[in-house]
């Protein structure tokens, strides 16, 4: 990236920790972190506009489309006064050969968690505000439980799209060394042995990190959403044990889906925290 700056990429599951993982690099002064933002989808409708869908994308060539692309990601973060650039978004994990083109040193940091977890607190979400209809639904109000969970975990779903794009990079050629995967469970019960694995991965060195003052404020967002507490994160890092409100076997359809705990599938190179 321009101007010495480097930039890696934080992506994976939601509901994951990917908040929290950002909201504790950004308390380094080196680094620049945030919740999800547009950059993928300006690149994602950049790359469609300039496909054989515009008639006029015979006078664009490859070379025109790589120095595009990265105009756009290293123009949004241009501003930055950080060393270093984390990009959130999910769809990084389906983009790995594009980044292999455009950042040959890039690392992707993919926050997972066990899977039915993840509804269960999408589910607590809906349920918690019951006034506000959830872009996660497209606003739409009424279904169940299962309904909901039916809608997050198919292949356009919240869910089931990061989890195929996570499954992508994770099998794909360009994971060995440069795909992470940070366990929630891991993140919340033991933060500073995790962002030690972190910086090691990323090759920086170990900042000290405050685990019992975390910061961030995405409220307005989440309102406009429909979805208070989307993005919340808790001052405190803690470990928080609680009885899972899906009913049983909702929980049990997703239970085998951590295919990162496999270790018949184990791909060689790739960390897990």
């Amino acid at each position: 990236m321009h101007n010495n700056k480097t930039i890696h990429f934080i992506s994976g599951l939601p509901r994951s920790g990917s908040t929290l993982l950002a909201a504790l690099l950004n308390q380094n002064p080196q680094f620049q972190a945030n919740m999800s933002g547009p950059v993928a989808g300006m690149v994602g409708a950049l790359l469609e506009n300039m496909s054989g869908k515009n008639e006029y994308s015979v006078f664009i060539e490859d070379v025109q489309r790589e120095r595009i692309i990265r105009s756009v990601i290293e123009g949004y973060y241009a501003y930055s006064k950080a060393d270093v650039i984390f990009d959130t978004s999910r769809a990084w994990c389906a983009r790995m050969p594009l980044l292999n083109t455009l950042y040959p040193a890039f690392k992707v940091i993919a926050c997972v968690r066990h899977m039915p977890w993840i509804i269960d607190s999408i589910e607590r979400l809906v349920q918690r505000n019951v006034f506000q209809p959830s872009s996660i639904f497209n606003y739409l109000s009424g279904g169940t439980v299962y309904s909901r969970a039916d809608g997050v975990a198919g292949g356009d779903g919240m869910v089931g799209y990061a989890y195929n794009a996570l499954k992508e990079a994770y099998f794909g050629d360009y994971a060995a060394n440069r795909l992470m995967l940070v366990q929630y469970e891991s993140l919340v019960k033991d933060p500073q042995k995790t962002l030690a694995a972190v910086y090691d991965f990323i090759g920086q060195p170990l900042y000290k990190h405050d685990f019992n003052n975390v910061e961030f404020d995405a409220s307005e967002f989440d309102k406009k959403a429909g979805t208070p507490g989307l993005h919340e994160v808790r001052r405190n890092v803690a470990q928080n044990e609680r009885t899972s409100i899906l009913p049983p076997d909702l929980f049990k359809r997703f239970e085998n889906d951590a295919f990162w705990k496999n270790q018949t599938v184990h791909r060689s190179g790739i960390t897990i925290a």
